[in-house]
């Protein structure tokens, strides 16, 4: 049984800021109804450190879409709005590690990496109001962290890694849900956070926000 129902979000209208296919997915596990809005505005990379940076990226990508919709008429139909911002990414010894530009870059990042623990952090972003004005809008913002451990990986199976399409459009040039799985040889936190979207911190975020029961 899934843990929400309609009921249970204030009839909100949700709206997931991502194109994602994974975050899609984990976000459909609650059961609430969401529409899909990715923003495409450029990342821009600011704050003191890798916490910030993330939870920064995620308020922009939530602050886009909630704008955009509100632009087009959603503040005047009176129905409670909330808009989902998330962003993911990998750092290893204070370097943020995004999605690979090429495949040199790719293999640099999976060498980095190999044999190593590294940090996943995925920043949140809550924007929402009651519909009615955008005088009322709230914000909410958050980070989850996850600490990866890889096993050694030769230079034969890192050639094979990065010659099939799965490390490009990943932070780090990894997905701990795919192929790249047998790699792994431990986590210590959230395993949905390396995913892309710290689920079970989001249901009780919004639970503590009383936007859901």
């Amino acid at each position: 049984m899934n843990p929400l129902t309609k009921n249970d979000a204030l009839s909100y209208r949700i709206i997931l800021a991502s194109k994602s296919p994974r975050r899609k997915e984990l976000l459909a596990k609650t059961g609430l109804p969401f529409e899909i809005c990715p923003s495409v505005g450029e990342e821009i990379k600011r704050g003191q450190n890798c916490r910030q940076i993330v939870m920064n990226l995620a308020h922009d990508k939530a602050k886009e879409v909630y704008d955009l919709t509100a632009d087009n008429g959603h503040s005047l139909c009176n129905t409670p709005l909330l808009v989902i911002g998330a962003d993911t990414i990998v750092v290893y010894k204070d370097e943020i590690l995004g999605k690979p530009k090429d495949k040199d870059d790719a293999r640099r990042m999976i060498s980095m990496l190999s044999g190593n623990s590294h940090d996943v952090y995925t920043g949140v972003c809550l924007y929402y109001s009651d519909g009615k004005t955008n005088e009322n809008v709230k914000v909410h913002t958050f980070f989850e962290g996850t600490k990866v451990e890889f096993y050694s990986l030769s230079e034969e199976k890192i050639e094979a890694y990065i010659s099939c399409p799965d490390p490009y459009d990943k932070a780090g040039s990894y997905g701990i849900q795919g192929d790249f799985a047998i790699y792994v040889k431990g986590i210590r936190g959230d395993y949905n956070n390396v995913v892309g979207l710290p689920l079970a911190r989001l249901y009780h975020e919004m639970k503590e926000l009383g936007i859901i029961f």
